[in-house]
């Protein structure tokens, strides 16, 4: 079951994904609210938290989450503060009940990841692409908008028409059709 704890949230943050199951998980921690008491409300305990990648808006809250639990911390990239350890790209890491592939997708961030699970159909796609052809910024440190195209395009290599739904870093989910809203990200992110 995959909740989104920053739903409603009136500050600024990232989403924040619970992913329960065999492995429950976090995906990212969100920053400015109490993400603590979220996840409490829901679940007794994480055994992982996992990022899509280090902006302040997705590890603000990190602090507060390894404080209540205690839990290690996996992203692309050790040498960042926080992380404890690395998900190398094409890596398999299990997610609530499903195996999800990471991709390293930079452009956005160096250390961006997505991740892609066919079996459930689901993919966490970061702050790279989000509904209706929107893609992430690159006008950050570490953004470049050449390496954006190129890691949506590997993005679409690996999805497909059975996507079910592609949970975003912000704004809302997408489970209509995501594998188009992707498509159309590639499209507009080539036009800007």
């Amino acid at each position: 079951m995959i909740s989104n704890l920053a739903q409603g949230v009136q500050a600024f943050t990232s989403n924040v994904y619970l992913v329960a199951g065999d492995r429950t998980v976090l995906i990212d921690t969100g920053a400015n609210f109490d993400v603590v008491e979220s996840i409490h409300e829901r679940v007794d305990d994480l055994d992982a938290v996992v990022l899509t990648h280090t902006h302040r808006d997705h590890v603000g809250n990190l602090e507060a989450v390894t404080d209540a639990f205690d839990v290690d911390i996996w992203g692309y990239d050790t040498d960042i503060d926080g992380v404890d350890h690395a998900i190398g790209d094409e890596e398999h890491v299990t997610l609530g009940d499903y195996e999800y592939v990471a991709l390293h997708t930079p452009g956005h961030k160096n250390d961006h990841l997505c991740f892609y699970s066919a079996d459930a159909g689901v993919l966490f796609a970061g702050d790279l692409v989000f509904q209706n052809g929107s893609f992430g910024r690159t006008d950050l440190e570490e953004g470049d908008r050449e390496t954006l195209i190129q890691s949506i395009d590997r993005l679409l290599e690996w999805i497909d028409g059975d996507l079910k739904a592609m949970h975003t870093g912000h704004g809302p989910s997408v489970t209509n059709e995501p594998a188009d809203h992707v498509e159309l990200s590639a499209q507009m992110a080539r036009r800007a």
